[in-house]
């Protein structure tokens, strides 16, 4: 019992870096017009510059264009665009704001000045990275149809506008993003284990048993996963192709609300033969916060669909994965008493616990500060 308040404790010392958004920027560029557009969350900016220069929590536009040209020196230091191995001069334009999914983002509208504009063309993206080795950059090419993800490892690019190279470049790219996104998903991940680490039990009028099967384990944790599965890739291509919406704030806490209460049903299982119809429920609110990091894109529909797939199979891949990593340790243990009198219950209580601390910060827009 000690190590499981151990690692309740150790969850919540951990809960306000888990609680956050990846971080994320859209860049897109047109030669055509020698223009680029780099949509940039405040928050980010704030974290490397001090935008909140009187501490209050919120970045007014007043404190943004105090610090614009700071914020436009940072930013193109770190973006190197050439054409036909010549760089192009990147001169500062307009600076403006805008609402994404997740927040408010500085705009920086940018003239490109290139000796020789006719390409081929190459981008070299190193934003944050220094800082967040999870930022990814979303990028656009005006009139392609060949969307891409600058990451550390995948910081340059070189494209020719009069080529097109096909959707397996851009399928494997955002299958790649589709299996991080989901691994360092804790929320969705936490939510998952919450469903399986009763895989190997089954409840009657004593409490949790063993159920002494690892067929019957396996099919329940299946119709689990699946029903998991079904529901948020629905909502997560609904939500991508903007056929569905709703306040990112309000997903992200009913998705927090969802984690804490697939714990609690462990320790009180008002659901305990029901918890595929749980995770079919709740797995579409999950879709919608899955489907953030597409949100925003604003490729071609063309390759918005194929993205779209792309991200949505490397997040089964990501989730199946997990599953694989952790099913068979859950029915091992679910053999031994201690697991069902001591284990399940203070793992999940310490989820529970989390997905509380989770919920308050996303709901009322705060950081606790704890420890």
């Amino acid at each position: 019992m000690k190590n499981w308040a151990v690692l309740c404790l150790w969850l919540c010392c951990c809960a306000p870096a888990m609680a956050h958004k990846a971080s994320d920027s859209y860049l897109s560029l047109d030669s055509a017009h020698r223009q680029g557009r780099w949509d940039i969350a405040l928050r980010d900016l704030d974290y490397a510059l001090g935008l909140d220069a009187n501490g209050d929590g919120a970045i007014t536009w007043g404190e943004l264009r105090e610090l614009g040209d700071a914020v436009f020196a940072y930013a193109l230091q770190r973006l190197t665009v050439a054409s036909a191995g010549q760089p192009c001069a990147l001169q500062p334009g307009a600076l403006q704001v805008d609402s994404h999914s997740d927040g408010n983002y500085a705009v920086l509208n940018f003239a490109l000045a290139c000796p020789d504009p006719a390409g081929p063309w190459s981008v070299d993206y190193r934003l944050f990275f220094d800082l967040d080795a999870q930022h990814r950059g979303l990028f656009s090419w005006a009139g392609s149809d060949q969307p891409a993800v600058f990451g550390p490892d995948a910081h340059r690019i070189d494209f020719d506008r009069a080529s097109q190279t096909g959707i397996w470049p851009v399928l494997a790219s955002f299958a790649g993003e589709g299996m991080r996104h989901i691994l360092i998903g804790y929320d969705h991940l936490l939510f998952l284990l919450s469903l399986l680490l009763p895989a190997g039990l089954a409840w009657d009028r004593t409490g949790w048993r063993a159920v002494g099967s690892w067929r019957t384990a396996a099919w329940d944790a299946a119709a689990v996963v699946t029903a998991f599965t079904l529901a948020h890739s629905l909502t997560l291509s609904l939500t991508a192709l903007h056929v569905i919406a709703l306040p990112a704030r309000w997903v992200e806490s009913a998705i927090a609300a969802s984690v804490a209460l697939a714990a609690l049903n462990n320790i009180y299982p008002l659901l305990s033969r029901r918890r595929a119809w749980l995770a079919f429920g709740f797995g579409l609110i999950h879709g919608m916060g899955i489907a953030s990091v597409l949100l925003d894109m604003g490729s071609a529909r063309g390759s918005q669909l194929v993205a779209l797939l792309g991200f949505n199979l490397g997040v089964e891949a990501g989730q199946l994965a997990a599953v694989a990593a952790v099913l068979p340790l859950v029915v091992y243990a679910g053999r031994f008493a201690v697991y069902s009198q001591s284990a399940l219950r203070w793992g999940s209580a310490a989820i529970a616990a989390l997905a509380c601390v989770w919920l308050a910060e996303r709901s009322l827009e705060i950081s606790l500060p704890i420890f």
